[in-house]
């Protein structure tokens, strides 16, 4: 096959007909196009076709369609055709998109705010979660190298609000949301709601806890309705200053909290008055009460009430107690975890487990435990959270002394399948 390596249209065309040996009429019969159509765009003549001519030729060369694309696009620099070319592409899932968008800021037919307003109000209307990612970037990029903050700042958010679902990325896209701090004043109202609460909810789930707390004070006052988002980030606030142990600011919120008008507040400010008696080790009024909601609440929030019982169990020695959080299992696991929190919640649930069916003698069923608890901190990109489970596997198995060279192979294939540099010390 004779290698294309052209600069215009007219190079394409000819060195496609030398080596398939066409003449002009068969050509003609391949594409559509006519005969003196074809011959002027090969000879120059004519240097820029109408696109509906282009989309033909390229159509009947598939395997030059990215060329020929890129080689009118040179040469193109009307916004209606390029945005033709911008649909063509986006529907046949060509990575020209890109380029094309590039192409189109770059118009002198429009001012620079105008193009990037049509790209940014064209983009919202696709589907396609990474192409927009990809063409949000063009926006940014375009509008730093041009000095309109505007649009780096719409267009990093929409970015960030795309790109912050990708749950193993989590710590990644966490960084991409700061950087919209700098252009924050350049945001709508609503944005900026949008911007601090999603961000906050971020920062909880990756234990950035005073991070969040900062958010939540930035974002809050502006909410002026208690819709369910203001409701989950009010929350994650008083989740993180549980967290930090300050246990007045925790009640402080909560009565402030409980007062808001949403459906979403009671079930929380019940487990979190809960908590608060666990975080202070008054677990006499504690357990009656976490035992009394894992019973009554729904099963979406019953898996956070049996963590937590787990570990107080554990702490006190309560083994009997801890075998019959397991035995509800079946009650309160979810069925398909959906967010961050579940998985984490998840992660610990099946470590706790993991650590009781290893002390009792029941290694296998423990190891497959520890497996799904790394397998739910790996869904999230908890790696530290992995890291540390592995460690505690490790730690009881030398500890139970087994002897058994199968486990030792179990052990390696855990840490082979998870990318984890550890060793099997038998003590």
């Amino acid at each position: 096959m004779v290698d294309i390596k052209c600069k215009t249209i007219s190079d394409i065309i000819f060195q496609f007909r030398k080596e398939k040996n066409l003449t002009y009429a068969e050509l003609e019969e391949l594409t559509g196009v006519g005969i003196t159509v074809l011959h002027k765009i090969e000879t120059g003549a004519t240097k820029r076709p109408e696109f509906k001519t282009l989309k033909a030729i390229a159509t009947a060369l598939p395997s030059h369609y990215t060329e020929i694309v890129k080689c009118y696009i040179e040469e193109e620099d009307r916004v209606e055709p390029l945005f033709e070319i911008l649909r063509e592409v986006i529907s046949l899932k060509n990575d020209l998109a890109p380029v094309v968008a590039l192409r189109l800021l770059q118009s002198p037919q429009r001012s620079t705010e105008d193009s990037l307003q049509r790209l940014f109000y064209f983009t919202e209307s696709i589907s396609d979660d990474p192409l927009r990612a990809s063409l949000y970037t063009v926006i940014v990029q375009y509008s730093r190298e041009r000095g309109v903050p505007y649009y780096v700042a719409k267009g990093l958010l929409q970015k960030y609000l795309i790109e912050r679902n990708d749950l193993r990325r989590l710590e990644e896209t966490f960084l991409l949301g700061q950087e919209i701090t700098y252009y924050v004043d350049f945001l709508s109202t609503e944005e900026k709601i949008t911007f601090y609460f999603r961000m906050a909810l971020h920062a909880h789930n990756i234990k950035k806890y005073n991070e969040c707390i900062k958010l939540c004070e930035e974002g809050l006052p502006l909410e002026k309705k208690d819709t369910e988002l203001k409701a989950r980030v009010y929350l994650s606030m008083i989740n993180s200053l549980l967290r930090l142990r300050n246990y007045d600011a925790v009640e402080k919120h909560l009565d402030i909290f409980e007062k808001m008008e949403n459906e979403h507040v009671v079930i929380p400010s019940l487990h979190i008055r809960a908590l608060i008696k666990a975080r202070k080790k008054e677990y006499d009024v504690a357990i009656p009460i976490l035992r009394k909601y894992l019973d009554e609440f729904s099963r979406d929030d019953r898996l956070h009430i049996a963590d937590e019982l787990l570990e107080i169990y554990f702490e006190i020695g309560d083994l009997e107690s801890f075998a019959e959080i397991l035995e509800k299992e079946d009650e309160f696991l979810p069925e398909q975890p959906k967010t961050p929190q579940k998985y984490m919640a998840l992660g610990k649930y099946y470590r706790h487990k993991g650590v009781y069916q290893l002390c009792i003698g029941l290694i296998d069923e423990g190891i497959q435990s520890f497996v799904n608890s790394l397998q739910a901190f790996e869904k999230v990109g908890a790696f530290q959270k992995r890291d540390e489970c592995i460690n505690v596997l490790l730690s009881i198995l030398s500890i139970v002394g087994t002897k058994d060279d199968s486990f030792k192979t179990m052990i390696k294939k855990i840490a082979k399948t998870f990318q984890l540099d550890v060793t099997y010390e038998n003590t």
